[in-house]
């Protein structure tokens, strides 16, 4: 039956792929999405009822202006190529606004109410929140800088998918932080931003542990929260905050993170006193990972 299944999506990728057509169903996208280690590309269906300019660069850099996104056939299959696209109705707004009422800044609910492209990931949670202002989206700058390859985070998106619980969030938000180290300059920061939308969510999820280990994974948010902070090359606040939890206790199941980020904060700051300090005490992982902060930071 697996076989059979396996059979019948493969089929569906190839139809879709030769026809170029935007799909109209959001969670079969999404389906999608996640085999193929791509964002999905969404629209409002009201969109669609206007022409919806937009520009491209050609193969000379020439940028030509196609009058409507969703009928011209150089477009679409340059879209499926990055993207999975897909139409939604208006019919499913309520539903999707319920999900995030509340719980998202207004820069994110402004996108989600607009009619301009929306990049999200497999679980629906937009990568590019910034308003444009501009007459025509440049869709081969928009292919630069969202068409995330997600492999990285695959087995974490497929997990959260089945289940969702704390630890699926957290480690799903501690991937898009890896992840954001592999991206783009510009685009940087809102990969972290998603990350950020599934660290809340694992503090919502914090109510169904234990209580004997909500210390311990209260911890852990904390520090990873403080992880950020080293992407975006603030050393000093990594560390003033880590000394404050050292006051107050430490769980010494946290011990392997606070170091890396106390080795990585001291690096940062080429304060190979310190930094020596702790190399000895952080995987080799975590060098490599840490390597990889000081190299975009320096």
């Amino acid at each position: 039956m697996k076989n059979v299944m396996l059979v019948l999506f493969t089929l569906l990728i190839s139809v879709v792929s030769y026809a170029q057509e935007w799909m109209t169903s959001l969670p079969i996208a999404q389906d999608l999405a996640l085999v193929q280690n791509k964002m999905v590309l969404m629209v409002w269906q009201e969109t669609t009822k206007y022409p919806y300019p937009v520009s491209v660069n050609d193969d000379k850099g020439n940028t030509i202006i196609i009058k409507n996104l969703f009928e011209n056939e150089y477009i679409s299959p340059l879209i499926w190529k990055h993207f999975v696209p897909v139409i939604v109705s208006e019919d499913r707004y309520g539903e999707m606004y319920d999900k995030i009422k509340g719980r998202r800044p207004v820069n994110y609910i402004d996108k989600f109410n607009d009619d301009s492209i929306k990049i999200m990931d497999v679980n629906g949670n937009i990568l590019n929140r910034s308003i444009v202002y501009t007459n025509f989206i440049n869709i081969t700058e928009l292919i630069e800088n969202y068409a995330l390859n997600t492999v990285l985070v695959t087995p974490e998106l497929t997990g959260y998918r089945k289940e969702k619980n704390f630890y699926s969030a957290f480690y799903l938000a501690s991937k898009y932080m890896d992840l954001a180290l592999y991206s783009r300059s510009k685009v940087r920061s809102k990969v972290i931003g998603l990350g950020n939308i599934y660290i809340n969510e694992a503090k919502g999820f914090l109510k169904d542990e234990k209580e004997e280990d909500l210390p311990k994974l209260s911890q852990r948010l904390e520090l990873l929260e403080l992880h950020q902070y080293l992407i975006y090359n603030k050393p000093k606040k990594v560390i003033r905050q880590l000394k404050r939890m050292e006051k107050d206790s430490i769980i010494d199941v946290n011990r392997p993170y606070i170091n890396f980020l106390y080795f990585t904060a001291y690096a940062l700051l080429k304060d190979r006193e310190n930094m020596n300090a702790f190399k000895s005490k952080v995987s080799s992982v975590n060098l490599n990972k840490a390597q990889w902060i000081i190299n975009l930071n320096d």
